[in-house]
């Protein structure tokens, strides 16, 4: 039943518009009464994501089942059943994708649910890096810069009208991350057994920082309260320069 008032619903926002559809509408193609809607979808904007429900918990069981000795490989893993939904339905796929390009509020629905797929990733992270301090600041931006990774290269694919093959931009972005982001967990402090340094101590701290095979150490400062997309931006352009 939710399969069927999710095909009726977005045969009617293809054909009518969004806006112009309403509930009504959508009960009435499928042929079942309001109760039935609502007892699957709590609005319109739910039925045009009938999948990321049943997505979101398959990453979460994912999550909590695997070996944690590749946190981030963990987490690239995890962002790929996401691109497998996507790729399970190419057409309705890329039909989504349009529509929600064209109506604000969906486009406002969708990155909602992003930012939770986003929180779960992190989740699994502070678990690994610890909760608080640059632990937490490290899984923060490792799940974003998965999210965003991931993103492009969806949107790559979806732009071209579900042509080709979508694992290979996906891959590519995320072995991206894993590159930046993949040193071994053992080589990360918990930030509550670093004790402040001194301005002299400097020269100490930047040894632990990783180094590049040109031996060039790239360090990022940010104010506290930065967004962490923000934060992604600048450390991607900085790599990028490199």
């Amino acid at each position: 039943m939710r399969e069927v008032l999710a095909q009726a619903a977005f045969q009617l926002f293809l054909e009518r518009g969004f806006e112009r559809t309403t509930v009504d509408d959508i009960v009435a193609r499928a042929g079942v009464g309001r109760r039935s809607f609502f007892r699957y979808f709590p609005s319109k904007e739910d039925a045009v994501f009938p999948d990321h429900e049943r997505c979101l918990a398959e990453m979460t069981e994912f999550l909590a089942a695997v070996d944690d000795s590749d946190p981030v490989g963990a987490v690239c893993d995890a962002a790929r059943i996401v691109l497998r939904m996507y790729a399970a339905n190419p057409e309705f796929s890329v039909q989504r994708y349009r529509l929600t390009r064209e109506v604000p509020g969906l486009r406002t629905y969708e990155l909602s649910v992003v930012r939770r797929y986003e929180q779960t990733l992190a989740g699994h992270l502070r678990g690994r890096f610890g909760e608080g301090g640059d632990g937490e600041l490290r899984a923060e931006v490792i799940a974003a810069s998965v999210v965003a990774a991931h993103n492009n290269g969806l949107r790559l694919w979806l732009r071209s009208g579900g042509e080709g093959d979508p694992e290979e931009a996906v891959d590519h972005a995320l072995d991206l991350v894993r590159e930046v982001w993949a040193r071994p967990v053992d080589e990360v402090a918990p930030a509550s057994a670093r004790p402040e340094r001194e301005a002299g101590e400097a020269a100490g701290a930047a040894a632990s920082l990783p180094v590049s095979a040109d031996g060039e150490v790239v360090v990022m400062v940010a104010r506290k309260g930065t967004p962490m997309w923000r934060v992604v931006q600048q450390i991607e352009a900085a790599v990028g320069e490199n």
